[in-house]
This record gives C-alpha cells, sequence and structure tokens, in this order.
C-alpha cells in the first residue's frame, strides 16, 4: 500500500497561490492593476469590487487609469482608493480616475522587504501546520496496523521530500519578489 500526498499536494500548491497572490498586491514602483484587486467601492448601497464598477487599465509605468462605467461613481472610487492607504495618489477628470505610483524610497524598499519575509513565514507556517497534520495521519495509520513501522518512516522521507519542494518553491518566488521591490 502507498500513502496518499495529494491532499498535503494540494495544499501547498493552494499555498504558493496564497502567497503568489500577496505578492502581487505588494506596491513595488511599477503600476499594475492586480494592486487595485482589494479595493471595495460603495457602490449602490453595497461594496463591490473596484473592477466590478470600472476598467482598470495601465496608462504608463507609474500611472493606471480607472474608468468607471458610471461616471457619479468617481468620488466613491477615489474615496475607497484613498481609505486603502496603499500610499497612490489620484487625480480625478472627466473621464475618471488617475493613480500614480511614486518612486518608491530605500527606505520604503526595505519595509517592503520585510513585509515579503513575513508572509514568506506565514506561508512556511502553512507548509509546516499540513506537514503536521499529514505526520500525524500517518502515524495513525501505523498505530491501526494500516502501515508497518518501516512503510511508517519511508512515508515520513517521502513527506520531507514534498515540504522541501514546497519550501524551495515558496523561496523562489520570495527572491524574485525581493529583487523586483529592490530593483
Amino acid at each position: 500500500m502507498s500513502y496518499d500526498f495529494s491532499k498535503f499536494k494540494e495544499e501547498t500548491k493552494e499555498t504558493e497561490e496564497w502567497l503568489g497572490k500577496e505578492f502581487s498586491q505588494l506596491h513595488t514602483g511599477r503600476a499594475t492593476p492586480a494592486l487595485l484587486d482589494g479595493i471595495f467601492v460603495e457602490s449602490y448601497g453595497s461594496k463591490m469590487a473596484l473592477t466590478h464598477v470600472a476598467a482598470v487599465s495601465v496608462e504608463d509605468s507609474r500611472a493606471l487609469r480607472i474608468s468607471p462605467w458610471d461616471k457619479s461613481q468617481i468620488k466613491e472610487i477615489e474615496r475607497a482608493i484613498a481609505s486603502a492607504n496603499l500610499g497612490l495618489g489620484t487625480a480625478v477628470d472627466d473621464a475618471g480616475v488617475r493613480v500614480t505610483f511614486p518612486p518608491l524610497t530605500t527606505e520604503r524598499r526595505e519595509d517592503l522587504v520585510r513585509i515579503v519575509g513575513g508572509k514568506l513565514e506565514d506561508a512556511r507556517i502553512r507548509v509546516r501546520t499540513e506537514r503536521e497534520k499529514t505526520w500525524d495521519d500517518i502515524q495513525s495509520k501505523e498505530k491501526n496496523g494500516i502501515i508497518t513501522e518501516d512503510e511508517k518512516f519511508r512515508y515520513k522521507d517521502e513527506l520531507q521530500k514534498f515540504v522541501d519542494e514546497a519550501n524551495r518553491k515558496l523561496e523562489e518566488m520570495t527572491g524574485k519578489k525581493e529583487k523586483e521591490i529592490m530593483n
């Protein structure tokens, strides 16, 4: 009998996706629409994602153009961006809102690198938690006589290989993001 590591692999894949999403929301000096994904606008009595009330496009490397489908929403969009506290500049005109990304200072870059490190640690904790669940399951199968002690240790080694691979991928993602921030 072989142990099924698919749940562990699925969870580590979700962790990688989560980390990628978190990294995409960090402002690195370049205008990216993904940075505005977490912004919700008060629209017709309910909170709606910015992308549901307006089109977001890249104007140049330091600016985004937000074109609301309903021009009466311009002030609400500007208010939502300001309240998100992302350190972005906004300028309203008759076509919509222009969002400018200020150049990053060295101090801000260092802060972002620290934030990236914190996100990496959160991802590692998620992987460790999943490893513990899987290891507990393997041990319980051995206690119940489903697998032998030799198999238990073989599965433990296999599990460690999967953990190492997941951590390596997370480190790669972090290294790329840190490089992007510092350049």
